[in-house]
């Protein structure tokens, strides 16, 4: 690839060598789509603050005093738990989702967005469902759980578009 077909951005990434881009260097252009993805990943933003604020209220309300991350009243403690828990739950997959979020939507960024969408509903059928005090409940958001296999599958499958071992098409 000659020098002038690349953008001056571009041409600083692609290793330029005497005036030609190295040989093997793989260019990634992201897509208008992209925005799409990265809308997803604030959307996501915005979903884990507003269970992080459950949670803030629930601790006035049920008097969980920092820094304890769970309450041992026998009378209201279970319910406050719930209420932990689900927020808990969705920090302990968040880096996970991001990572495929993000790598994924380079090749595919309507899927990732949908499963990123489906991710963020799964994830608030998953609290909510748990804030009945009846964990059983939060099975309600068994689609995140499958949105995010989709996701690491997506990236996955990313991945082999990217080494060349399946077309791009």
């Amino acid at each position: 690839m000659r020098l002038e077909a690349l953008s001056p951005l571009t041409a600083r990434a692609a290793n330029v060598h005497q005036g030609y881009a190295a040989e093997g260097v793989k260019m990634v252009v992201l897509s208008k789509e992209y925005g799409y993805v990265v809308l997803t990943g604030a959307a996501s933003f915005i979903m884990i603050t507003h269970l992080a604020i459950n949670v803030g209220k629930a601790r006035k309300k049920f008097k969980v005093e920092y820094p304890n991350m769970y309450s041992t009243d026998p009378e209201n403690g279970h319910t406050f738990n719930c209420i932990q828990r689900a927020h808990q739950n969705a920090l302990e997959t968040y880096p996970s989702f991001l990572f495929f979020l993000a790598i994924s939507g380079v090749y595919h960024p309507c899927a990732a967005t949908g499963l990123g969408v489906s991710w963020i509903i799964g994830r608030l059928l998953y609290a909510y469902g748990y804030y009945t005090g009846d964990p059983k409940k939060r099975s309600r958001g068994a689609l995140g759980s499958l949105a995010l296999l989709g996701l690491a599958g997506t990236t996955l499958y990313s991945a082999f578009q990217h080494l060349g071992w399946v077309s791009e098409h």
